[in-house]
């Protein structure tokens, strides 16, 4: 019995395997056939659509990932799909784990995520806001103090909402401030900050990013150099930071902004929610805890890269990044030290808390990897040649930051992820921007700023989230009041990328922020008080 099993399964396996070598010949007949450069954008293609389906940017990668080393390594491998997962992680993910330059990233990556761990259980910043809150005495201070809170705790986007949230939240009820503004001003200073820093982890992870597709395309710029001279081309972050003081100061709102703002000058609690969250606060928490390991974690930094020129001559990036995983480290130090000294947390405490945030950057180390690994795949494949190709043929030059900007939107509007989304585009975007001499600084703060503003309207971003739950507002009502200014501000981003496209100037941003207050004055004069009896019910 079992021999006649066996000898029936081989003639089985043997007619399996058949058709299998005919599939895979005619697979690759078609390709030598058809135009193989357009098969080469297949693993990004399947990486938009999976992430988009899924809205689970990893899962996106990982598929794109897949693709891209089963048409390298053939679809059908003589032992099967066992062969083609086996090549992806020998030769495809190992490759770029064990890089220098990428385990530097990494290594840093996971210094930056124990030290913002530390800092947001350690009280500092609840105390920080909490000593701004005894100076606020109008409506305009209390919004302008908010704002300002938001920019200092700088390092750490999703831990914004929830350190300025909750203390600004009975200062804006006293002040009958509604509590969709509070949730627009702490998002309008999480992800548009953090994004313009190049020493946390938004500026480390976006350079990784960078300085893989330079090393490829042998440019001759470095990932500092880029990321520092895009600054001034993220025109939707700098829309989003300047946007605050621009209607504090100015009483600019309009839409459902201007409806909430009215509704809470009446007393009505339209949009509020009860508190969800339990923000970590201690008696003998200090302003300090902020401040003092920030200014070690500057101190050392700038200690270390001094003698090599920085900042005013370039330096290697394996030097800025083990003076700045160093920096890092040393303020984790301190800030442990100081809340055992308070006794807020003791120090086997204050390690615990450290590690758990070094273990939470295992996803975006993941993203990395999976990112670093598509676009590998995606230039021995062609793709970068193809794009380029295509966009050399339908495209001029001046354009291309502005399509940049709009698909970067589309696709985090989508995804929820802007980091995702900068996974996604920057292999795309800088190889098409050199192919066609379109401005590179441009192009690539283009892809930041559309990642970001995609990120800013989407409903399921965790931003959104955050920025709802801290300031104790219904996440429909954030999303419902946000948006509107962050189309604006889109919008004015847009005609600042066709701008810049053309010019190539870092001033176009001077005009961005005119622009700005002008648009908005115009839409605050055109929103009208609206009857009573014609307002939401509150809730």
């Amino acid at each position: 019995m079992a021999i006649a099993f066996a000898v029936q399964n081989s003639e089985k396996i043997s007619q399996y395997a058949f058709i299998v070598n005919l599939i895979d010949f005619k697979f690759i007949r078609w390709r030598m056939e058809s135009n193989a450069d357009v098969m080469s954008i297949l693993p990004i293609v399947v990486t938009l659509v999976l992430s988009l389906l899924t809205r689970n940017v990893v899962i996106g990668l990982f598929s794109g990932v897949v693709t891209g080393v089963a048409m390298i390594e053939g679809l059908f491998a003589t032992l099967g799909p066992l062969d083609t997962f086996g090549a992806l992680v020998k030769d495809h993910l190992l490759p770029q784990v064990t890089d220098s330059y990428n385990a530097g990233i990494i290594i840093l990556l996971v210094f930056i995520g124990g030290f913002v761990a530390l800092v947001e259980k350690s009280g500092g910043g609840v105390a920080f806001a909490a000593s701004v809150v005894n100076w606020v005495k109008s409506r305009c201070q209390a919004k302008l103090s908010a704002w300002f809170g938001g920019i200092v705790i700088f390092f750490s986007d999703l831990g914004t909402p929830l350190i300025v949230g909750p203390v600004f939240r009975s200062l804006f009820d006293k002040l009958q401030i509604s509590r969709q503004k509070l949730a627009f001003i702490i998002d309008s200073t999480s992800s548009p900050v953090a994004i313009l820093i190049p020493f946390i982890g938004w500026g480390v992870y976006i350079m990784g990013l960078l300085q893989k597709e330079f090393d490829a395309l042998n440019l001759p710029l470095s990932d500092w150099d880029a990321f520092i001279g895009a600054i001034p081309y993220q025109f939707y972050a700098i829309l989003a930071v300047a946007v605050i003081p621009v209607i504090a100061l100015l009483k600019l709102d309009f839409g459902p902004m201007a409806e909430a703002e009215r509704l809470a000058q009446q007393g009505s609690d339209f949009g509020k929610v009860s508190d969800t969250i339990e923000v970590f606060s201690h008696p003998n928490a200090k302003a300090n805890f902020v401040f003092v390991p920030l200014a070690v974690m500057l101190t050392v930094m700038f200690t270390m890269l001094a003698p090599h020129g920085f900042p005013f001559e370039r330096v290697s990036g394996s030097v800025f990044r083990a003076a700045l995983s160093t920096a890092y480290f040393c303020a984790a130090t301190s800030l442990i030290a100081l809340m055992a000294f308070h006794q807020v947390r003791k120090f086997k405490e204050g390690v615990d808390i450290y590690l758990k945030g070094m273990s939470g950057m295992m996803s975006v180390a993941v993203i990395l990897i999976l990112a670093w690994t598509l676009s590998a795949i995606g230039k021995q494949l062609g793709a970068a040649a193809y794009i380029a190709e295509q966009a050399q043929a339908g495209f001029p030059a001046w354009l291309i930051p502005a399509v940049a900007f709009l698909i970067a939107a589309v696709i985090s509007f989508a995804t929820g992820s802007s980091w995702g989304t900068f996974a996604i585009m920057m292999p795309l975007v800088i190889p098409t921007a050199v192919a066609v001499d379109a401005p590179m600084l441009v192009c690539i703060g283009a892809v930041l700023s559309g990642g970001l503003f995609g990120d800013h309207c989407s409903p399921i971003s965790e931003t959104t989230i955050l920025s709802s739950t801290g300031a104790g507002c219904d996440q429909f009502e954030h999303f419902r009041t946000q948006l509107p200014y962050a189309v604006t501000n889109g919008l004015i981003a847009l005609a600042s990328f066709i701008v810049a496209g053309l010019l190539a100037t870092p001033m176009v941003f001077v005009l961005a922020l005119a622009a700005q207050v002008l648009v908005y004055w115009w839409l605050s004069k055109r929103s009208l008080p609206q009857p009573a009896t014609l307002a939401p019910q509150a809730r």
